[in-house]
């Protein structure tokens, strides 16, 4: 086999797995879960720079407590293996039976919150803007949400943007 041949071989074999790649990600998107998320935007802190946002995406989490005590209590930095699935069209964690590659934490929750049973995931999730497009800025009252797959294992994967303002539904488009 010459260096040609041999080129043409790695060459093929890199096509195939990113088609591969590619092709499970469609098929996860087809035919698994789909759920609109609220979710707040958050500095990004990857390595890599460019245009960028990182999501913590809100779940219903019942029969989760924050602890009594808030950040005074010895458990305020608990974290909780859950598994994800959705219920009534909401995102919903359920405690994993084994460890997990998502959590919940006991301090994630918003600042005045009336629900109890709402809690941030972990890890959040990075949602890449184009080049050009306009970071959406949020005022008083805004609601940032993410329509996410939830594959089978691993964090959701969000695949558009929308805006809630004074109770209207702002699509976000990125084309």
């Amino acid at each position: 086999m010459n260096s040609f041949t041999k080129s043409l071989v790695v060459a093929a074999l890199q096509v195939a797995i990113v088609l591969s790649l590619g092709g499970k990600l469609m098929y996860d998107r087809a035919h698994r879960p789909r759920v609109w998320v609220r979710t707040g935007s958050i500095d990004p802190d990857l390595p890599i720079r460019g245009r960028y946002m990182t999501l913590n995406l809100q779940v219903h989490a019942e029969g989760f407590k924050p602890p009594a005590n808030g950040k005074n209590d010895a458990n305020w930095y608990n974290w909780q293996s859950v598994d994800l699935t959705v219920e009534n069209g909401d995102l919903v964690a359920r405690p994993a039976a084994q460890q997990s590659e998502l959590s919940l934490a006991t301090w994630g929750t918003r600042p005045n919150q009336t629900a109890s049973d709402l809690f941030f995931l972990w890890p959040s999730v990075a949602f890449f803007l184009p080049e050009h497009a306009e970071v959406p800025r949020l005022k008083t009252g805004d609601e940032l949400w993410a329509e996410v797959t939830i594959p089978r294992k691993g964090p959701p994967r969000p695949i558009q943007l929308a805006m809630k303002h004074e109770g209207q539904w702002i699509p976000l488009t990125y084309r």
